[in-house]
């Protein structure tokens, strides 16, 4: 009996897909707390500390009270169903480590881009990135403590997203909210990837 058991715990494990989520957006808008919060394994994390010498090269102004920042990326994992393995890699927020960004997407099948309503002109780099490499994303406005609040449909006109990206809410330090926006995601890819192959 245990042996039967054991085995159909095998056959599932092998027939549950996996696929890679990226992370992305600008310096200290929350993506590595994202990976963190959702993660069920101890995530990997590239942080150096934030030192003098980067006066001059990172815009620190907006986030003086952050100490670390990624200088490769951020790895986590999350099981969403039985048979659906979500591994997640956060990029560098600093644009001197962007040149990362093509081989952190390689094989991505959608990415989420975090957005600080306090910093919207460090959303629109990220924005076009993923518009150009033609990666289904979804915008998730992050809700840090004491920031204004601004409608969806408002922080979608300012960025100028297009109307059929789905855009969500969500608190970063929130386990229950990454979810949500990593579901979202994953749905919009594959209803996005179904459609390619329809017209393909």
């Amino acid at each position: 009996m245990d042996s039967a058991r054991s085995s159909g715990a095998t056959t599932a494990q092998r027939s549950a897909a996996s696929t890679k989520i990226v992370i992305a957006g600008g310096f200290g808008v929350g993506k590595t707390t994202l990976v963190g919060s959702v993660s069920e394994i101890q995530p990997l994390r590239t942080e150096a500390l934030v030192t003098n010498e980067s006066e001059g090269v990172d815009d620190l102004d907006a986030v003086p009270t952050k100490a670390t920042t990624t200088v490769a990326m951020d790895f986590g994992r999350i099981t969403l169903a039985e048979d659906l393995v979500l591994y997640l890699f956060g990029t560098p927020g600093q644009r001197r480590f962007w040149f990362m960004w093509d081989d952190l997407c390689l094989g991505a099948i959608g990415a989420i881009v975090l957005v600080d309503t306090a910093r919207l002109d460090e959303a629109f780099s990220p924005l076009d990135y993923f518009e150009s490499k033609g990666l289904p994303f979804i915008v998730a406005v992050n809700q840090f403590d004491n920031a204004q609040r601004y409608e969806l449909e408002e922080v979608r006109a300012a960025l100028a997203i297009p109307a059929d990206v789905p855009m969500v809410n969500i608190d970063a330090r929130e386990r229950a909210s990454c979810k949500e926006a990593l579901i979202r995601v994953t749905e919009y890819s594959l209803m996005r990837l179904t459609q390619a192959v329809a017209v393909g």
